[in-house]
């Protein structure tokens, strides 16, 4: 019987992105290697459950789920969760940060102080720049004055972010000219929140680190992982949860929250740049796969 390997996910650590799997180890996702597993032929994809504990029924989840969790253990893993707006007495203090994921694309948002820089990593923000740093619920006061007064969302979908990552400008100036320019209208805005205290902008620009600089654009994303499919490929780029691989079909994104709940097993030697998986392009999304 093949061995089976179960993934937890994508982390950003400080020596870059690490794939995690179940047992404790951990996969350093370093440009140049080969990224290739199949999925168990005959498998199902369950749920991964919440909060550090197992689903109780196990249940099935969809292959195009980027949470793979089922609907009870979807709602207990938000039930404390900062990003849910179900946590009010947080006593940590949290940074409001602007993040740039392309032209046109510009959100606010918080994280807590002490992650640094890790929630814009996660999010594949290209480049971000704090607003400002206090308690909690001032932070939050800040994010919704952003979004009433400059109609500046707060989440932007993956989907998105990925078309426009294939077209992104060149220059670290040219990304960062929409984030100077929001963070002058912000720190202007009425209203601000007298305990948040002001940050200078000080654009930082993640193209390097994520390693997009010279690379091809990608054709498309992994749609779904299925039973006995196949990935394979190069890594070139890694921005927040999505591997850019060179395959025989170009450079597709591979989304990672696709990978737990799934039994994955390596891949064969025959299978190198591989993509035996729904695939579906950037340009002409309606015509599925390609």
């Amino acid at each position: 019987m093949a061995q089976v390997w179960k993934c937890s996910g994508l982390r950003w650590s400080d020596d870059g992105p690490v794939l995690r799997w179940s047992g404790g180890r951990r996969s350093p996702l370093a440009r140049g290697r080969r990224v290739a597993f199949g999925v168990a032929d005959g498998g199902v994809r369950e749920c991964v459950g919440a909060r550090g504990h197992a689903c109780p029924t196990r249940t099935s989840v969809s292959g195009r789920s980027t949470g793979a969790r089922c609907e009870e253990c979807a709602r207990l893993d938000r039930a404390h969760s900062v990003a849910a707006d179900t946590v009010a007495d947080d006593p940590r203090p949290y940074h409001v940060y602007l993040a740039w994921f392309g032209p046109g694309m510009v959100k606010v948002g918080i994280t807590a102080v002490e992650r640094g820089s890790a929630r814009l990593l996660e999010q594949g923000a290209v480049c971000f720049s704090w607003l400002g740093a206090g308690p909690l619920m001032a932070a939050r006061r800040a994010e919704e004055l952003l979004r009433a007064a400059l109609r500046v969302p707060d989440r932007i979908p993956y989907g998105d972010k990925r078309v426009v990552r294939a077209r992104l400008p060149v220059t670290p100036a040219e990304r960062a000219a929409e984030v100077e320019e929001l963070h002058a209208l912000s720190v202007a805005l009425g209203g601000w929140p007298e305990s948040l205290v002001p940050e200078p902008c000080q654009v930082v620009d993640h193209v390097r680190l994520f390693g997009l600089d010279g690379v091809p654009a990608a054709v498309g994303e992994v749609a779904e992982l299925v039973p006995g499919g196949v990935v394979s490929g190069e890594l070139v780029a890694v921005a927040g949860p999505d591997l850019h691989l060179a395959t025989r079909r170009g450079v597709v994104v591979l989304d990672t929250r696709l990978l737990p709940g799934w039994e994955l097993t390596a891949a064969g030697a025959g299978d190198d740049g591989q993509l035996l998986v729904p695939v579906r392009g950037f340009e002409t999304p309606q015509d599925g796969l390609f």
